[in-house]
């Protein structure tokens, strides 16, 4: 159950009022006239299944509510309503399933922002993965794979595509762009120094078994980047979030990157093109992935969507006919 919150201008509360009186998905509305300060209207706020909430989304944006008032989503994580279990029995779909897509592309734009925070944790976990790197340890690693913030701006690419909003797709592109050079420029830095300091020697670089895999890409690691890649995308998508730290454990991208300053430190050409190499069957990998689930979600999901719009604007056309 998603509760919808809206700042309306008085003249459209009428119809949104009319709008979810009539949809099924509804199952509680609150209506407080005169309420809002800025902007100046009234407060409206309804309890909405998750598998309904877009056909409401896309009827408030086509009326221009997002540009004279404001629009929230947000989830309602225990709820106790025998009206809110019968909206989401009506409701075709399951609310697991159910894509809420303005909510998928608000935490894409968020998230895939290249800003401070984005190139702070990005550089850290290139250096801790470079660390892991050198002492051979798969948990360091692993620690470094979870920490970085990369897998959100590739699932953008695919969003970007089957949305088509290409203002998204540049923001995600400059960001895994910028983000990896940054991360991969400071840690060839850390590491040149750590050369200089006698803490790093190039035989570090040569006996690793256990992290081996990091500079030798083969086809199971496009393989695991695609799986890793759809079920990234499903956990984005979906109310079960579970499994995405999962995905951040599978996907070698930050151990590339991490193993390609190192190389470059030393001067290990066939480690920087294999890393190289790793690096990018991973991100094309999960964004092909991405684009894929995405795409698949969206054609399984439209004709749902197009069905409800359908119904409620014919219940729409119903209710004005009298008064006309």
């Amino acid at each position: 159950m998603l509760r919808v919150s809206v700042v309306t201008p008085a003249d459209l509360a009428p119809r949104i009022l009319a709008t979810l009186q009539d949809d099924h998905a509804v199952s509680a509305i609150v209506h407080q006239p005169g309420a809002a300060v800025r902007p100046a209207g009234d407060l409206i706020v309804a309890d909405v299944a998750r598998e309904g909430v877009n056909e409401i989304l896309d009827a408030l944006r086509s009326w221009g509510l997002h540009e004279r008032g404001s629009i929230h989503v947000e989830p309602s994580t225990t709820w106790l309503s025998r009206d809110g279990f019968e909206a989401e029995r009506r409701t075709p779909g399951s609310s697991a399933d159910a894509v809420v897509w303005a909510d998928v592309t608000q935490r894409a734009y968020d998230e895939s922002e290249l800003n401070w925070t984005y190139a702070s944790f990005m550089t850290m976990a290139t250096m801790i993965s470079a660390i892991a790197l050198v002492l051979d340890s798969q948990v360091l690693l692993i620690g470094a794979m979870v920490l970085g913030p990369e897998f959100v701006p590739i699932a953008a690419l695919g969003l970007a595509l089957v949305r088509r909003r290409p203002g998204l797709l540049r923001q995600a592109l400059r960001a895994l762009l910028v983000g990896f050079v940054v991360a991969i420029a400071v840690a060839t830095l850390a590491s040149l120094l750590g050369r200089w300091w006698g803490w790093i020697e190039v035989g570090d670089l040569v006996a690793r078994p256990e992290t081996e895999f990091v500079y030798s890409p083969d086809r199971w690691s496009f393989v695991v980047a695609v799986i890793a890649g759809a079920a990234g995308v499903l956990s984005l998508t979906s109310a079960k979030v579970g499994g995405l730290s999962g995905v951040f454990i599978s996907v070698t991208t930050v151990p590339a990157a991490g193993n390609i300053a190192l190389a470059l430190a030393f001067g290990v050409w066939d480690e920087v093109v294999g890393s190289s190499l790793q690096l990018l069957v991973n991100i094309v990998g999960m964004a092909v992935a991405g684009w894929l689930t995405l795409t698949l979600q969206h054609l399984v999901w439209q004709p749902v969507s197009a069905r409800r719009a359908a119904v409620l604007e014919r219940l729409r056309h119903r209710r004005e006919r009298p008064a006309a």
